[in-house]
């Protein structure tokens, strides 16, 4: 991936093993992946300056967005520089000495298990619900037990010295994670590329607000390939909206539907401007 920034260290969240650790991996293979227990804890990495930028999972193509990961970003004070689709390739992984007949339990996130049903019901073994997929590896590696299996990456298999038993163990090929990088200082994209904007707003409470507000993209021709709102308030009352276009903050286009769009809202605030990852196929 053609990123602007050569990082030294990347924050993750999870352990040691974990796709957002490969997803790293393969976006800054020449820098440190450091391990956060919590994504509060992997923002705050970044944002104290323990580390230089933060890779955070923001959605999933079949599990969806990635829960408080919209709540997170808006109040971050971080930006988002770059993105990354990661494939994500789940492997039955045991202890050396265990086989196919051998495994009786095989643990992983919540996720995982459910993406890899069939093989689960094929096999006959029973699933327990771990914290993550790297974790279950890592668990599974110490107990040594051929009775005991975890769906996880080729890398925790690396990392913790398990065998897969069987690899892409997905129901459905085209498992993908799209990643954010989040950074202290905003970092926009060359105007002369294809771009992502992402921003957070809020529109006036009046009748027809967001759709007065969205209608600038539709009059200049932008795409919102992305739109969620979530409540902010205890009242119920007020949402907040994530949004994702097409295009850069330069054109003169973009610029226009913004100016519409700050004109129905109370607040709008742009999260970062980076280069559109070509799994997009944009342009």
């Amino acid at each position: 991936m053609n990123m602007q920034v050569s990082p030294k260290t990347v924050a993750f969240q999870g352990v040691p093993g974990a796709y957002s650790n490969l997803a790293c991996r393969e976006v800054f293979p020449d820098a440190e992946a450091v391990a956060c227990k919590t994504f509060d804890a992997a923002f705050d990495a970044v944002k104290t300056g323990a580390v230089d930028v933060g890779m955070i999972p923001i959605e999933n193509s079949l599990g969806g967005r990635v829960a408080d990961i919209h709540h997170l970003l808006p109040n971050s004070g971080l930006y988002i520089i770059g993105e990354h689709f990661q494939s994500v390739q789940h492997m039955l992984l045991a202890p050396e000495g265990a086989t196919l007949e051998s495994v009786k339990r095989v643990y992983s996130h919540e996720q995982a298990l459910a993406q890899c049903r069939d093989i689960i019901r094929e096999l006959g073994i029973e699933a327990v619900v771990a914290a993550d997929t790297a974790g279950a590896a890592q668990e599974v590696a110490e107990r040594n037990n051929p009775e005991e299996a975890a769906v996880a990456s080729s890398l925790a298999a690396e990392i913790y010295g398990l065998k897969p038993l069987r690899s892409r163990i997905e129901d459905r090929i085209g498992n993908t994670t799209r990643f954010v990088i989040m950074s202290r200082q905003r970092m926009d994209s060359p105007p002369d590329e294809p771009a992502i904007t992402s921003l957070v707003f809020q529109v006036r409470s009046v009748p027809a607000a967001l759709y007065k507000g969205l209608g600038g993209f539709a009059t200049n021709g932008i795409n919102v390939v992305k739109l969620e709102s979530y409540i902010t308030d205890m009242s119920f009352t007020v949402a907040q909206f994530y949004a994702e276009i097409e295009g850069h903050v330069s054109d003169v286009a973009v610029a226009r539907a913004l100016d519409e769009l700050r004109y129905y809202s109370t607040t709008v605030r742009e999260l970062g401007v980076y280069r559109a990852h070509p799994f997009r196929k944009i342009g």
